[in-house]
């Protein structure tokens, strides 16, 4: 069986993927380099405090932060809930208010590792004509947005938004050191993509999303919403995308089929967990 690391083993390797030494830890932490060498070999345990000090100065998330706490000995102090958990009714019924505010614009809410938790109504826009495998839940979104069955043939700048989500994700997963994400991030390379991203339009105030719709071109951005739960795991880890119409064609658009959900589907304005 393999050997959990140790708490100065996991702050090390914290360390260094920060690409900071000793001595730059220790000033930005206020505390001695010989501190920081002593908790890395393991010659002092680190207090509670001391750890949370740490850590915040790493920028550790707060998933690995709890881990961190553990191997010090202490007790985890953020407290963690799952979809599955009842008292996550309370962050989805919130999450629910968000994302109906948002119609007749898509929105979903996503967990750190990009997989859908509810979306809206509008959110249906971006689901025609995808393969029914990759709507098997969880949905992952970046996987929905580049698998060649998914949403990837109806993005008409598909190398643009490549050039710039791939890198996000890659940064997300070499911060987070989640193999989950990195093996997403691998999967998704491998899809490829040779032609070169053209570079932004001075007009444009966003990245672009261009995605064909029934032979009309919506023009989207994308906007990011993230809570300052700093004690909860569970919003502290959900993210909110809106896709917002970036021209008057597009609106009009989004409000027309805003208009036929509200005169066909009394359930319309329900949030629900696509595919389920």
């Amino acid at each position: 069986m393999p050997t959990e690391e140790t708490v100065g083993q996991l702050l090390r390797r914290w360390r260094l993927s920060r690409t900071l030494s000793q001595l730059d830890l220790a000033i930005q932490a206020d505390v001695s380099a010989r501190h920081i060498s002593f908790v890395e070999t393991g010659r002092t345990i680190p207090s509670s405090a001391m750890v949370l000090r740490l850590a915040e100065h790493l920028n550790v998330p707060l998933r690995e932060r709890n881990r961190l706490l553990v191997a010090a000995g202490h007790a985890p102090v953020y407290r963690e809930r799952t979809p599955g958990d009842p008292d996550f009714d309370r962050v989805r019924e919130a999450l629910g208010r968000i994302l109906r505010a948002h119609e007749p614009y898509p929105a979903i809410a996503l967990d750190r590792r990009w997989n859908v938790l509810i979306a809206n109504a509008a959110f249906d826009i971006l689901l025609e004509g995808v393969d029914s495998e990759l709507l098997q839940p969880p949905i992952n979104m970046m996987r929905l947005g580049f698998h060649p069955r998914g949403l990837a043939p109806r993005i008409r700048n598909l190398a643009q938004v490549r050039a710039h989500l791939l890198p996000r994700l890659g940064r997300q997963a070499a911060h987070t050191g989640d193999p989950h994400l990195i093996a997403l991030h691998e999967e998704l390379l491998a899809y490829g993509q040779d032609e070169q991203p053209p570079g932004p339009d001075p007009a444009d105030i966003a990245l672009p999303i261009q995605l064909d719709h029934h032979g009309t071109e919506l023009c989207m951005i994308n906007t990011v919403t993230t809570f300052g739960a700093a004690f909860d795991l569970a919003l502290e880890e959900v993210t909110i995308e809106t896709y917002l119409p970036a021209n008057e064609t597009t609106a009009r658009h989004y409000r027309h089929l805003g208009r036929l959900r509200a005169d066909n589907d009394t359930d319309s304005a329900c949030p629900r967990t696509p595919g389920s």
